[in-house]
C-alpha cells in the first residue's frame, strides 16, 4: 500500500555509493508520506555490504544474495546491460510507475506523487 524504491546498488559501485545521499535525502524527506525503500545488493562480501550500509547511513530493509551479476534480479528487471544504480519506483497496487530516477529527478518524482 506504499510506494516504494527498489534500488538496485552495491558497495563496490562508485556511482552507487555517489547516489547514495540523494536516495537518503529523499527516504527522510518523503518516509512519513506514504514511501519506503528496498535497497538490492549486488555485493558478493557480506562483510563490505554491511559496512556500506552503515557508512552510507542506509536506514530502510536492505536485501542480498551475495551473488553479484550472478543475482536472479539483474535478469528479471534487465538491468544487467545498464548496470547500477538502478531502480523502480512502484505505486501502492504494485505497478512500476517509473525508473533510472536519480537526484534531482527522484525528488521531483517523490513530490509530485506525494503531495
Amino acid at each position: 500500500g506504499k510506494y516504494v524504491l527498489v534500488d538496485f546498488w552495491a558497495s563496490w559501485c562508485g556511482p552507487c555509493r555517489y547516489e547514495n545521499p540523494n536516495v537518503v535525502n529523499a527516504y527522510n524527506k518523503f518516509k512519513n508520506k506514504n514511501f519506503d525503500i528496498l535497497g538490492v545488493s549486488l555485493d558478493e562480501k557480506k562483510d563490505r555490504w554491511l559496512k556500506a550500509i552503515k557508512d552510507d547511513k542506509l536506514t530502510w530493509t536492505q536485501v542480498s544474495d551475495l551473488k553479484h551479476w550472478q543475482s536472479e534480479v539483474v535478469g528479471i528487471y534487465g538491468f544487467g546491460e545498464v548496470g547500477i544504480p538502478y531502480n523502480i519506483l512502484v505505486d501502492p497496487e504494485g505497478k512500476i510507475i517509473a525508473e533510472r530516477l536519480r537526484g534531482p529527478e527522484l525528488d521531483a518524482k517523490l513530490a509530485e506523487l506525494l503531495k
